[in-house]
């Protein structure tokens, strides 16, 4: 796509980065039909190609408006059309820059900024645990709306506590140890179970996606290298393998934070190489097969259990794995399968965007419960499992069905009988 920037942005960075991006763009629309807002919506603006082209114009010096801004907001930034592109373009580093131009131009109403203030500084704040124990203490009496977003108290039952000559890092994240305690301490116990110590950095906080992509880029950044300091002596001394993320919205930022600080000559080279130990939990799986395989021989509690599986967008779109779950879990004795259409598409939490756009985000929650359910033909799954905190808050609301994250049933099953 042939871009004549205005001079302001020839001048800029993230102008020059846009338009390298840009020119990588034929056209072609195949990200349009995997684009959920757009299979929604049905406006070409509310699609990647024309959100495209909107950015576009804003960067060759036309004005953005209120409806420009509506549009690149409406994007959830799932990275479908990442995956259906066949020219490579980097459509998610595209909007980041897209949005951060248009909301220098376009003031917001005090709402929606108050609204979008409070995500971005409360969600890492220390405040929120207590808030979420608060919230789960009056949970019944809580309006069905805010109820949703406030799981039930859960047990997260006990840290291992041997230590291991392997060891590996984890992020706790901002919100995961106050809503769902037990998916981290549950990653504790496997990863102990075949002789791996997890170890969390006391100072490591919110991954920075929270800010970043709520146009809040420098807070986010800040984070970031928060995060970096928090881990680089744990790096730098060569004691432990890989950075795990089970969270899979954390995981893809992570291991972005090269691309994201490559511009910050303090951090840029130890942002590349927090980058390059990132793995998401599901990565370590193939090596670790064969020993959960002897530990788990006569303990998949309830072999006839069927689990529906979401692959998050940020795994399968951002990180770009894809099967591994279903295949390891599977040859684990798990019977576990995808839907059998629109897998690939978005359930609708995308990080904060069910609260800032909440028919749109139900509407695909509700689709994705849907196709879910049929994951095993006429009978429903026994349990749907995900791999994103945000994902499975989000599926929960929605339904009956207990919805889980699979590293807590692969812990279940090692305790059984042990």
């Amino acid at each position: 796509m042939q871009t004549q920037l205005s001079p302001e942005y020839r001048a800029r960075a993230d102008g020059l980065e846009a338009e390298s991006i840009l020119r990588k763009c034929v056209h072609c629309g195949f990200c349009t039909a995997t684009c959920p807002t757009y299979q929604l919506l049905g406006d070409e603006l509310d699609g990647p190609r024309g959100r495209i082209y909107l950015i576009k114009q804003v960067l060759e010096g036309a004005e953005p408006t209120r409806k420009t801004q509506m549009h690149l907001d409406r994007c959830l930034t799932c990275r479908n059309c990442e995956s259906t592109c066949p020219s490579g373009v980097q459509y998610g580093h595209l909007v980041d820059i897209g949005r951060k131009i248009v909301d220098e131009k376009v003031p917001r109403p005090v709402g929606e900024k108050a609204l979008r203030w409070a995500l971005k500084e409360g969600l890492p704040s220390p405040l929120f645990a207590p808030a979420m124990k608060a919230g789960q203490m009056v949970r019944g009496l809580l309006p069905e709306a805010l109820k949703a977003k406030v799981p039930a108290p859960q047990d997260a039952g006990a840290w291992p506590t041997r230590e291991h000559a392997r060891k590996v890092l984890m992020l706790a994240g901002c919100v995961q140890p106050a809503m769902m305690p037990n998916i981290n301490t549950a990653t504790a116990r496997v990863l102990d179970a075949v002789g791996i110590q997890t170890v969390i950095a006391s100072k490591a906080g919110c991954c920075g996606a929270v800010k970043f992509h709520l146009n809040d880029q420098a807070g986010g950044m800040a984070e970031m290298r928060a995060n970096i300091d928090a881990w680089w002596p744990l790096v730098e001394a060569g004691g432990v393998e890989a950075i795990v993320m089970n969270a899979s919205g954390c995981g893809v930022t992570v291991k972005e934070y090269g691309h994201i600080l490559k511009d910050d000559p303090q951090y840029a080279a130890k942002a590349e190489r927090i980058s390059a130990l990132t793995r998401d939990l599901s990565e370590l799986l193939p090596a670790l097969l064969p020993e959960l395989a002897t530990k788990l021989q006569g303990r998949v509690n309830q072999p006839d259990t069927l689990y529906a599986y979401h692959p998050p967008c940020t795994l399968q779109h951002g990180q770009k794995l894809r099967g591994g779950v279903e295949s390891h879990l599977n040859q684990l004795g798990f019977k576990l399968r995808t839907a059998r259409n629109d897998a690939h598409l978005c359930c609708g939490s995308a990080g904060t965007y069910s609260v800032l756009n909440p028919d749109l985000s139900y509407q695909l929650r509700d689709r994705k419960l849907g196709v879910l359910g049929e994951a095993f033909g006429n009978q429903p799954p026994d349990m749907i499992l995900s791999a994103n905190i945000g994902c499975i808050t989000h599926l929960q609301s929605g339904t009956g069905t207990p919805v889980r994250h699979w590293v807590e049933v692969l812990d279940e099953a090692l305790r059984t009988g042990s």
